[in-house]
């Protein structure tokens, strides 16, 4: 499974637990840091939290382990560190606080037909 592949089973993963405004932007291009960016936004702390355990089942079950989590704490932002991708699962108000898409500008909006 490529990156981009992978990229696309975290925003199922993160869709099908009703993640909120999942995007996926493919970074590679602009930064060294990682090829994809996965964001998407939790109704609640809980809901922030569900998704994340989601997303780290779904690619425990592909055989990807999580290289580094931050945030799970309550926080409104958990990060899942998947080397070449980096999830962030938000609450609504630390979504719009960071605006990470306003950072990552320059990035490649990726589109799925099966994530909302």
């Amino acid at each position: 499974m490529d990156t981009k592949e992978q990229a696309h089973l975290i925003a199922k993963a993160l869709s099908s637990k009703k993640g909120l405004d999942v995007e996926v932007i493919k970074i590679s291009d602009v930064s060294v840091l990682a090829d994809y960016i996965v964001i998407a936004t939790g109704t609640s702390s809980t809901h922030v939290k569900a998704l994340a355990d989601e997303v780290e089942y779904q690619l425990d079950e592909a055989g990807f382990s999580v290289s580094h989590v931050e945030g799970h704490r309550g926080n409104g932002w958990i990060l899942l560190d998947y080397i070449d991708i980096i999830v962030h699962v938000f609450d609504d108000k630390s979504r719009e606080y960071y605006n990470l898409e306003r950072l990552w500008e320059d990035g490649t909006v990726v589109k799925f037909d099966d994530v909302d």
